[in-house]
């Protein structure tokens, strides 16, 4: 029997207190997500309907587009192919200046990336040695679609290489124990069990790869003006005549991003559980 009192009212007090912090979250929420999407929208419904007409009349906007596509591809196949191994070593083998490394592959994430653009300059530019030599051999970097791929591979990758990680680390290594102890080599066993088994979580990186190389900015407008991909055409018509001429350029980008979006969603774990939220 519920005493009478002070006691008596501190569950009604409670309850209150809940659904007023509730209600100041659910108003937090919104505004956030009102904050989030409504300039994508706004971006969207002012020049969707242009951009996409452009699509068929203007050919710098498609060229853009495509060479955006496949430069951003081949930057995905490099990632994957060096980023692979890397992401196995660290979710498998303990070595000295583990944590170090991790650090420092995940270094272009943290530094803006118009300075990743001139680091990469520095290295790969006509006036470096390493540029001097590739040129030699007739190999552009800067101002090339090749210097394109190297910047979306720089900011881009360490994202594949974190993912491609968590994605090694679910395996559970009793099974790659047994292949072994069934006379697997160790590359055998990769090839056979622990590749098989994160692929889905490999796919799903290297979906994020390709995403993020494809909205890179900022390293490639430092490294390669020329050609422009998509995000510098943008700015380039946003300077040079303004808001209306980018506009249909940056809201077709903005529709593409869908494409990357749901090819992740497509690839959750739970999808087809019944439990789609």
């Amino acid at each position: 029997m519920t005493q009478p009192g002070a006691g008596g009212h501190a569950l009604p007090r409670s309850l209150a207190a809940h659904r007023s912090a509730s209600i100041i979250a659910g108003l937090c929420g919104s505004i956030f997500l009102l904050f989030l999407v409504a300039p994508i929208a706004r971006l969207v419904a002012g020049g969707g309907r242009s951009g996409v007409a452009e699509l068929f009349t203007d050919v710098e906007l498609r060229g853009a587009l495509w060479l955006t596509a496949v430069t951003a591809t081949l930057a995905m196949a490099a990632g994957a192919l060096g980023g692979t191994p890397l992401a196995y070593l660290l979710a498998r083998r303990p070595f000295r200046g583990k944590a170090i490394v991790a650090a420092v592959l995940d270094l272009p994430l943290l530094i803006p990336h118009p300075v990743a653009g001139i680091a990469l300059l520095l290295i790969l530019g006509r006036e470096s040695a390493v540029g001097r030599v590739l040129l030699h051999a007739g190999i552009r970097v800067a101002g090339s679609p090749i210097g394109i791929v190297c910047a979306m591979v720089f900011v881009s990758a360490p994202l594949y290489i974190s993912a491609a990680r968590e994605a090694f680390a679910r395996v559970d290594t009793r099974y790659e124990s047994v292949a072994r102890t069934l006379g697997d080599p160790a590359w055998r066993a990769f090839r056979r069990v622990t590749l098989p088994l994160s692929m889905r979580g490999l796919v799903a990186a290297a979906v994020v790869m390709w995403a993020r190389a494809v909205s890179e900015f900022g390293a490639i407008v430092i490294l390669t003006y020329n050609p422009k991909v998509a995000s510098v055409l943008s700015y380039d018509r946003f300077t040079s005549f303004g808001l209306t001429e980018a506009l249909p350029v940056a809201a077709v980008l903005s529709i593409l991003a869908l494409v990357p979006l749901v090819a992740l969603r497509a690839l959750r774990p739970d999808r087809g559980a019944g439990m789609d939220v």
